[in-house]
């Protein structure tokens, strides 16, 4: 038995206040070089370990111990790694999913909250913090008018804080760019970079969709709304470079897939790519096993991979190795690359979630448009 569990054990045998004592002074999960230990207490008939983790089962029980109504369960996890969780607890007939009552380290996405296991070696990037030294860009919200879809789609628009309106700029468009702002501390890490002059000052467009499993999947509207009518909006109202070396752009997931098909139907237009878990799926031989919202992704990708068009000349892919995504995302480089595109692969121990994706930004945005310092430093 771990040191710890041993060490509850004895105050769990004494009272409860002792156990109370000895619960406050330590952290949870317990990480042990390669293994983490989460411990849950309360009453229960089963207690699980609930991660979606592509590798690991999706509910591990969680042992009961011999006192304190302490539960526990330890995992492998290597070094560097960051896995998000909850634990179901059962009682009474009854299923329930809990936040870990002894960790305090959460994650937001637009489903709620889950919590953190930071393994040894994890530590949140501190570029992605909010640092009082780095001046804070501004974020306008406007109306795009559009063709594609009819009427009007809203937006906004983050502007450096040195913005200026004789001069230009890169243009980056972000697909779910408003969870990008919620989930992923994307204004920290645009202020931050700009500031150490890591990346040029740029403006960013950030999208939402109000149907992104359709519009996200290969839909040729949804593309047409982005090369004509946004990027249209934003040439028109903002000083932008006009070259397509300084357009962008961005997505994780499904805004990975629209990202690739947008700049595949308009060649020639988007010189970057940054793609962060794109939900690539395919199909080689047979039928896909993802099911039927995926059909029109596959049929996507099973187009792009049979022809010659060049979506972009760099392009930008990360992905957590603990994503069942991991095979599509590694099996498009050298497809990518096969076409003349520069490709950077980044992978990650993490799977897919939106902290994963913010601590690849500094990577992927520098590399696509270093700044000063970073043509300094390489």
């Amino acid at each position: 038995m771990k040191p710890r569990l041993e060490e509850l054990l004895k105050h769990a045998r004494e009272d409860e206040a002792a156990l109370d004592a000895a619960l406050k002074q330590m952290t949870f999960p317990s990480v042990d070089d390669s293994d983490v230990t989460f411990v849950f207490r309360g009453k229960a008939d089963a207690v699980y370990l609930r991660c979606w983790v592509s590798g690991l089962d999706t509910a591990q029980p969680l042992e009961k111990l011999e006192a304190g109504d302490l539960w526990a369960a330890t995992i492998e996890l290597p070094k560097g790694s960051r896995i998000e969780y909850k634990l179901e607890v059962v009682k009474d007939g009854h299923s329930e999913l809990l936040l870990d009552p002894l960790n305090p380290v959460t994650a937001e996405d637009p489903f709620g909250s889950n919590s953190v296991c930071q393994a040894a070696g994890y530590e949140q990037p501190e570029w992605t913090e909010r640092h009082a030294e780095s001046r804070c860009g501004s974020l306008q919200i406007v109306q795009i008018p559009t063709r594609a879809f009819g009427g009007e789609r809203e937006a906004q628009v983050y502007l450096p804080a040195t913005f200026r309106e004789n001069r230009s700029y890169p243009l980056l468009i972000v697909h779910d760019g408003i969870d990008y702002l919620r989930y992923a501390d994307f204004q920290n890490v645009l202020d931050n970079l700009i500031h150490r002059l890591e990346i040029p000052p740029m403006i960013v467009a950030l999208t939402q969709s109000p149907d992104r499993l359709k519009e996200y999947a290969g839909d040729d509207s949804h593309a047409q709304f982005i090369a004509e009518d946004l990027l249209g909006f934003m040439q028109a109202n903002f000083p932008l470079e006009d070259r397509p070396g300084s357009r962008c752009l961005m997505g994780a997931s499904f805004g990975g897939v629209a990202s690739l098909h947008t700049a595949w139907r308009y060649p020639d237009v988007f010189g970057n790519l940054l793609l962060q878990s794109g939900s690539f799926a395919f199909s080689d031989l047979g039928r896909h096993k993802r099911g039927p919202v995926f059909d029109p992704v596959v049929d996507f990708m099973n187009r792009f991979r049979a022809d010659t068009i060049t979506p972009a000349e760099r392009i930008f892919i990360s992905c957590g190795m603990y994503e069942s995504l991991i095979y599509e995302n590694r099996s498009l480089v050298p497809h990518l690359q096969q076409k003349g595109v520069e490709v950077r692969f980044e992978e990650a121990r993490d799977a897919h979630n939106w902290q994963n994706w913010r601590d690849r930004l500094r990577l992927g945005l520098t590399w696509l448009f270093p700044g000063p310092a970073w043509i300094v430093y390489e």
